[in-house]
């Protein structure tokens, strides 16, 4: 049984979406940040990733985690890729080349994509944005982004996924690495290929159904 360690506001996301994908059932124990807490010790407190509980099962105390038959793992991208391979199919690397290509989008992503953008969502869901300080810190984020967000519009430009010219669990993980910049208004469509695959890939009804149940949980 594998079981997934995270609420759906946070990038336990990604793998709740590619378990939808997959058409496996995994077990979910609610697990929720300790910042978003006003006590994470209180003996009332919510499972959460300061709760000695969850730290028995990784003494990083981040979210996601994943549990598979006594196997641990933790970081998103990774436990997908994991998941992807184990159960095989039209998402997983059919080669070794393709193995290869999804890992580097998957680092590509979280290295070149993900904190910049986390910038522009943070500056928007504090309310920042507007503030003469928001307004220099979102743009330059975008500016960070633009570079990264061109690499990928132009392969984009010559094919409808990342790799293998199919739906796969890299573009899940490129799309939620890039999700957080779509709370700026008008920097995902100034690459059109890109937008139009990202898009497509949210329109998928396991990211709907993933989003439904996100969109439920308390912010």
């Amino acid at each position: 049984m594998t079981t997934i360690y995270g609420v759906y506001r946070s990038r336990a996301s990604r793998n709740y979406w590619l378990a939808r994908e997959l058409g496996i059932d995994v077990a979910e124990v609610p697990v929720i940040q300790a910042y978003r807490l006003p006590d994470a010790t209180a003996p009332d407190a919510p499972l959460n990733t300061a709760s000695p509980a969850f730290l028995k099962v990784t003494p990083t105390g981040a979210i996601p985690a994943m549990e598979d038959d006594g196997f641990v793992l933790t970081e998103s991208l990774a436990i997908n890729l994991y998941l992807a391979k184990k159960h095989g199919g039209s998402l997983a690397p059919k080669d070794a080349q393709e193995d290869a290509l999804m890992t580097q989008w998957a680092l590509y992503g979280v290295s070149s994509i993900e904190a910049p953008a986390l910038a522009i969502l943070y500056a928007h869901a504090e309310k920042r944005e507007a503030t003469p300080a928001g307004k220099v810190e979102v743009a330059e984020a975008a500016e960070k982004l633009r570079r990264p967000l061109k690499v990928l519009d132009a392969h984009l430009q010559g094919a409808s996924h990342l790799v293998g010219g199919r739906f796969t669990v890299a573009d899940i993980n490129m799309a939620e690495c890039l999700r957080y910049a779509q709370s700026h208004p008008t920097l995902v469509g100034e690459f059109p290929a890109l937008e139009g695959w990202l898009k497509t890939a949210q329109a998928r009804p396991a990211f709907q159904d993933m989003w439904a149940k996100r969109a439920v949980e308390p912010a």
